[in-house]
């Protein structure tokens, strides 16, 4: 099943209300690549709209191949 870039943003969505709410950062793995199948090019801009734009620090880890 092809990575749903939709999913992903409703979740990134759901994530930064609750990061404002807490006051908190985010720092996650570059989620949707790699097993998912998903590419870096069409995630990172729903982080950067969804979190970073909202003024959420993050944190992104990329633990290579």
């Amino acid at each position: 099943m092809p990575v749903r870039y939709e999913a992903i943003d409703a979740a990134l969505g759901l994530l930064a209300d609750r990061a404002v709410a807490l006051d908190a950062s985010v720092h996650l793995p570059r989620i949707g690549c790699g097993l998912a199948g998903g590419t870096w090019s069409r995630v990172e801009p729903l982080i950067t709209e969804r979190l970073v734009r909202r003024g959420i620090p993050v944190t992104v880890y990329d633990h290579g191949d």
